[in-house]
């Protein structure tokens, strides 16, 4: 299915070609931490969704605008 063997060392040598050998330590460390903080913000959004379904609260159950306050500026009295 996916690449195999030679494959892998064509798709390595297409990698240095085009980002050169010194940049290639920053560009993984910077993939690292960039996959860290996305595992981290998805085990987030299942600790955040976790109590929000064992309560049974919908979003629809927040509050809404009243349709009289939506975007007027208040007034003074001057």
């Amino acid at each position: 299915m996916g690449p195999h063997g030679w494959q892998w060392l064509l798709i390595l040598a297409v990698i240095l070609l085009l980002f050169g050998a010194a940049k290639l330590p920053a560009l993984a460390k910077s993939v690292g931490q960039s996959a860290r903080v996305f595992r981290g913000e998805m085990k987030a959004m299942k600790n955040d969704d976790a109590p929000a379904a064992s309560t049974g609260t919908s979003s629809d159950d927040r509050g809404a605008a009243s349709s009289t306050d939506a975007g007027d500026p208040p007034r003074s009295s001057s």
